[in-house]
């Protein structure tokens, strides 16, 4: 998030508010990890499909998706998404506009 100070800055020279950057940071951090676990979720659905068609050896049974599991794993793995961004964000929003820019 240092990294993206300056932008936030020019942001808040702007006029952009703290609950505005705030809110984009949040939408950014919460479509980023669904869309990761979405195809995550996708990568493993495809690699059991082709599991399906291998002849198992007695005992084993065939791998498959739970999809409560699956949704339970996509929404925390955006609950850890979300709140790691967040607080370098306030952080950050927390500045005052011109100490923002000056940093490098």
């Amino acid at each position: 998030m240092t990294e993206r100070t300056r932008e936030i800055g020019l942001r808040k020279a702007l006029g952009a508010t703290n609950r505005s950057i705030l809110f984009q940071f949040f939408l950014e951090g919460a479509f980023l990890t669904l869309l990761s676990g979405a195809i995550g979720v996708g990568g493993a659905m495809l690699v059991i499909q082709l599991l399906s068609g291998v002849h198992l050896p007695q005992g084993f049974d065939t791998p498959r998706i739970v999809p409560v599991s699956a949704i339970g794993a996509v929404l925390s793995l955006a609950l850890a998404g979300i709140t790691a961004g967040l607080y370098p964000a306030r952080k950050a929003a927390m500045l005052e506009p011109v100490e923002a820019l000056r940093q490098e």
